[in-house]
């Protein structure tokens, strides 16, 4: 799976580098968030401006990252979204509980006074 992570300012960002976020690579993405939060990052940001697709079980892998940094102290939100998976999330109400940024650089800003 292509991912990488960087840190700026403090949170955490994770690149995801595929087309379409789905199983069989949600273990591999759910599990290197977790180790994030479990390791004691609490701003998290996850950029998926290269991800055009997701499925259910992929809003479902967001929202339980979402509850783990929750219950955690922090926080996640998500940056880039396509058009197409902006729709997923709207459609399953779960743009109610992620902050989605237009780009990095505005989730990044978001967190600036917390």
């Amino acid at each position: 799976m292509k991912l990488s992570t960087d840190h700026s300012q403090g949170i955490a960002i994770v690149r995801v580098g595929e087309g379409r976020l789905m199983y069989p690579l949600l273990p591999d993405f759910a599990n290197a968030v977790t180790a994030l939060i479990t390791t004691g990052e609490r701003k998290l940001v996850i950029d998926l401006s290269a991800v055009n697709y997701v499925d259910s079980a992929t809003i479902g892998c967001l929202m339980d990252l979402y509850r783990q940094a929750t219950a955690a102290g922090g926080s996640l939100k998500l940056s880039g979204v396509q058009k197409r998976v902006e729709t997923m999330l709207t459609m399953t109400g779960a743009q109610n509980f992620l902050e989605i940024h237009a780009d990095e650089p505005s989730a990044l800003k978001s967190f600036e006074g917390h």
